[in-house]
């Protein structure tokens, strides 16, 4: 991991991203954090996230005109399903997909990581869709 050295605001940090399912930004990682750590700053919340992403346990999840959300990646290989009503994002397991086809990539192309993205409504917002 790029950090040099573990503090207990990272430690806080860590374990809220490897406990959520809700896929939080900064701002709710920063508020759980303070449950626990109540001098925290966002500044620390956001370095830390920024080490984290740089050392490839966690990914961003952007979308535009939404904060940047995260996840927490090391160890787990999945995609997202995104319901497009509620915002909420959703883990689907890489090992559930059929593999992804080979396709035409240019020369020298070198395939690093894949995301795929699920785009669609979640069954509490179905209802209110129709």
């Amino acid at each position: 991991m790029a950090m040099v050295r573990q503090t207990r605001q990272r430690a806080a940090v860590i374990e809220v991203l490897q406990t959520s399912r809700e896929h939080p930004d900064a701002a709710a990682i920063h508020a759980a954090v303070r449950e626990r750590l109540p001098s925290v700053s966002l500044g620390t919340v956001y370095r830390t996230l920024d080490a984290l992403v740089a050392g490839g346990v966690v990914v961003t999840l952007e979308r535009a005109g939404l904060a940047t959300r995260y996840d927490w990646r090391e160890g787990t290989v999945h995609h997202h399903a995104v319901c497009r009503a509620c915002g909420r994002i959703f883990d689907v397991d890489a090992a559930a997909l059929p593999a992804v086809p080979s396709v035409n990539l240019p020369g020298g192309f070198r395939v690093t990581d894949v995301h795929l993205e699920f785009m669609g409504v979640c069954d509490g917002c179905e209802p209110r869709t129709t």
